[in-house]
C-alpha cells in the first residue's frame, strides 16, 4: 500500500499480532476482498440462471419431440392422453425454471450490483475510498505509537552496545594485569575505558527505560484509536455479511419449487392424468373402432349389367381412388380374375408421384429437421414411424417379392429415393460462442473458429456441419454467423 509511513521502517515485527506495526493491512484488505466477493456471487448467480435457461430449453424440445413421436405413433386412447401428460408436465416446469432464471438474473443479480456500487466507490487514481479511508484512519492512530516504539528500539540497540563494550573493556583489563609487557600507562587507558564503558551503559539503561516508559504511556491511547478505526471495518463488514445473507435467502426461495403452488399443480395434476388411464376402455375403443366392432358392407349377389357406367364395387372403388384407372373392361361374361388378358392398367398413384418429387412417404415431416436426441432415437422412431391413422390394404396377396415399399422400408431402414435428393449448398461460418457438444454427434468449438455448414437450420434450431478436420456434426444454428 502506498500508505506505509516512515516511522515504521527499520521496525521489526516480533509477532503476528493485529497490534504490530502494519498489521492492520489485513483489516483493510478485507473491504477489497468484499468488492471481489460481490462479483463473485453474481457470477455464481449468473451461471446456475444460465443453467436453469438451458434445462428449461432441453425440456421444451424434448416436449416437442415427443409428443409428436407419441401422437404419430401407435399408442391410443387413454394411455396415450396419460402418456403426453408427461410432456405437457415438461413444457409447464421449463417455463417454471424460466420464471427462476428471471429472478436470479433480474432480482438476485441486479441486486448486488447495486448494493456494490452503492457500497464501494472507486477513486480517480484506482482503489475504493473505503479502503483509503480505513488505511488512513489505521495509520494516524498508529503513527505515534510506532514512533515512540522506534525509539525505544534504537534506545535498547544502544543499551545492548554499550553493555557489549563494557563486558570487552572489563575482559581486556582483566586480561592486561596478567601480561607483564604492559607499562603503567597503558594499564591506566585500559582502567579508563573500563569506567566510561559502565558510564555508557549507564546512560543508555536510563534512555532505554525512559522511552519503554513512554511507550508504555502512549500504549492506551494507541489501542484506544486502533479499536476505534478497526469497529468502523467491523461495520461495514457487518453491512456486507448480512446483505449476503439476505440475498442468499432470496436466491434459496427462487430455487425452491417444492414451496410454489403451481408447482404441486403441476404433479398433482400429472397423477391425475395418469390414473384415467383405462385399459378396459381402450381396448373398447380399439375393438369399435379398429376390430370386430367396426361396420361392415358384407359382400351381396349383383347382377351383371351391361351398362359400362355401371356401379363399381366397393374393392373397384377402393382402386380407383388408389390412382388405378381401367382403360378396357370385359363385356363377354369372362370373370374380371384375368386382367392381363381383356385390360390394360396405367398407374397413376400419388406414391409414384412422390417418387417423381423426391419424397419419402414413410419419413416423418420432423426427420428433415431433426435434433440431436431425435437422431439418437431413431430406433424408437423406426419401431413407430407410422401414424395410427395411415389406410391398410384392402386386398392381400403372398407375393410381395415386387413391392418396392415393403416393411424394411416402411421401418425407415432404406430408402429407395435417397439418390434423388438434392444435396445442401456449403456455406463457411464463423463460431460466435464458445460450444461443448453435448453428444457424439455434436460438434465442439471455440469463439472465432470456422467451419462449414452442410444441411441449413432444422426446426429445432439445429445445424449440421463440418470443421476443418473433417469432424462432421450438429451445433446450435444461433452460435454461428455467416463469413461475409
Amino acid at each position: 500500500m502506498s500508505g506505509s509511513y516512515d516511522d515504521s521502517v527499520g521496525v521489526e515485527v516480533s509477532s503476528d499480532s493485529f497490534w504490530e506495526v502494519g498489521n492492520y493491512k489485513r483489516t483493510v484488505k478485507r473491504i477489497d476482498d468484499g468488492h471481489r466477493l460481490c462479483n463473485d456471487l453474481m457470477n455464481c448467480i449468473h451461471e446456475r440462471a444460465r443453467i436453469e435457461k438451458v434445462y428449461a430449453q432441453q425440456l421444451t424440445e424434448w416436449a416437442k419431440r415427443w409428443k409428436q413421436l407419441v401422437e404419430k405413433g401407435p399408442q391410443y386412447g387413454t394411455v396415450e392422453r396419460a402418456w403426453c401428460a408427461f410432456m405437457s408436465e415438461a413444457e409447464k416446469v421449463s417455463e417454471l425454471h424460466l420464471e427462476v432464471k428471471g429472478s436470479l438474473m433480474n432480482e438476485d443479480f441486479e441486486k448486488i450490483k447495486n448494493w456494490q456500487k452503492e457500497a464501494f466507490h472507486k477513486q480517480m487514481m484506482g482503489g475504493f475510498k473505503e479502503t483509503k479511508e480505513a488505511e488512513d484512519g489505521f495509520r494516524k492512530a498508529q503513527k505515534p505509537w510506532a514512533k515512540k516504539l522506534k525509539e525505544v528500539e534504537a534506545a535498547k540497540k544502544a543499551y545492548h552496545a554499550a553493555c557489549k563494550e563494557e563486558k570487552l573493556a572489563i575482559s581486556r583489563e582483566t586480561n592486561s594485569k596478567a601480561d607483564p609487557a604492559l607499562n603503567p600507562e597503558q594499564l591506566k587507558k585500559l582502567q579508563d575505558k573500563v569506567e566510561r564503558s559502565k558510564q555508557d551503559v549507564l546512560k543508555t539503561k536510563e534512555k532505554y527505560e525512559k522511552s519503554l516508559k513512554e511507550l508504555d504511556n502512549a500504549t492506551p491511547q494507541y489501542m484506544e484509536n486502533m479499536e476505534q478505526v478497526f469497529e468502523q471495518c467491523q461495520q461495514f463488514e457487518e453491512k456486507r455479511l448480512r446483505f449476503f445473507r439476505e440475498v442468499l435467502l432470496e436466491v434459496q426461495k427462487h430455487l425452491d419449487l417444492s414451496n410454489v403452488a403451481s408447482y404441486k399443480n403441476i404433479y398433482r395434476e400429472l397423477e391425475q392424468n395418469i390414473k384415467t388411464a383405462d385399459a378396459v376402455e381402450d381396448l373398447r375403443w380399439f375393438r369399435a373402432n379398429q376390430g370386430p366392432g367396426m361396420s361392415m358392407n358384407w359382400p351381396q349377389f349383383e347382377e351383371w349389367s351391361a351398362d359400362l357406367n355401371r356401379t363399381l364395387s366397393r374393392r373397384e372403388k377402393k382402386k380407383a381412388s388408389d390412382g388405378v384407372t381401367l382403360t378396357g373392361i370385359n363385356q363377354t361374361g369372362e370373370q374380371v380374375s384375368q386382367p392381363n388378358k381383356h385390360s390394360s392398367l396405367s398407374v397413376q398413384s400419388n406414391t409414384v408421384q412422390s417418387v417423381q418429387s423426391s419424397y419419402n412417404p414413410f419419413e416423418d415431416e420432423e426427420d428433415t429437421g431433426s435434433t440431436v436426441s431425435e437422431k439418437e432415437d431413431n430406433k424408437i422412431k423406426n419401431v413407430s414411424s407410422y401414424e395410427k391413422n395411415q389406410s391398410y390394404p384392402t386386398d392381400w396377396s403372398d407375393e410381395e417379392s415386387n413391392n418396392p415399399f415393403s416393411s424394411t422400408d416402411a421401418n425407415g431402414d432404406t430408402n429407395p429415393f435417397d439418390e434423388d435428393t438434392p444435396p445442401a449448398m456449403e456455406v463457411r461460418v464463423r463460431a460466435l460462442y464458445d460450444y461443448e457438444g453435448q453428444e457424439q454427434d455434436e460438434l465442439s468449438f471455440k469463439a472465432g473458429d470456422e467451419l462449414t455448414k452442410i444441411e441449413n437450420e432444422d426446426e429445432q434450431g439445429w445445424c449440421k456441419g463440418r470443421l476443418d478436420n473433417g469432424q462432421v456434426g450438429l451445433y446450435p444454428a444461433n452460435y454461428v454467423e455467416p463469413i461475409q
